[in-house]
Order: structure tokens, then sequence, then C-alpha cells
């Protein structure tokens, strides 16, 4: 099943940044199937589902996600409003951005 989110995050995935990392990012979506990205030695595998143990665990609503991929939602400010949860290694979240820069 495709999902247009993770398809243009296929394509915006900056594979230099990823060198060296292994490392799964699970989305739990409000609105839509779950999903996790694996992240290892500069490749991406993204999945529908629940990964056995993730990383970080973010939860979000989709709207969220694109608006924060996009640049008009503040990762942070998503984050203090509630928009946006995580547990796990939440430092890894910031990350996100320079795996996946605005193109």
């Amino acid at each position: 099943m495709s999902n247009p989110i993770f398809d243009k995050l296929h394509s915006r995935f900056d594979a230099a940044a990823a060198q060296g990392m292994d490392e799964v990012f699970q989305f739990n979506f409000t609105d839509t199937d779950n999903h996790y990205l694996a992240v290892k030695d500069g490749e991406l595998d993204i999945q529908q589902g629940d990964h056995d143990d993730p990383s970080v665990t973010l939860s979000l609503s989709t709207d969220t996600l694109k608006g924060v991929m996009s640049g008009e939602i503040n990762g942070m400010s998503a984050f203090m409003t509630g928009k946006l949860k995580a547990t796990g290694n939440v430092m890894l979240a910031t990350r996100l951005t320079s795996l996946f820069p605005r193109g």
C-alpha cells in the first residue's frame, strides 16, 4: 500500500546524513495506520505497522507530520503543544529534519 507522505519521505531522504546510523523511528498516527522508518547505514526502509523495538516513538496526526516536514510547523512547538508526543530516544527526533531536508 502506498502512502503519499512516505513516498515523499523516500524521495527526500539524505543517505549521507544517515551514514553510520542504525535507528528505528516508529510513527503512531491518530488518523491512519502506524508506520516505522528503519534507517541503517544510509539506507531507508519504510514499513507499515509496529516495530518490536523502536529507537524513538512519535505519536501524531498525518497533518502534523506533513506540517513538520514542510517546515510549516516547528517540531519543538508541536511537541510543546501536545500535537506531537515522543517516547524513547527523543533527541533522535531532532535528526529527522537532517535526514529528510526540505527540497
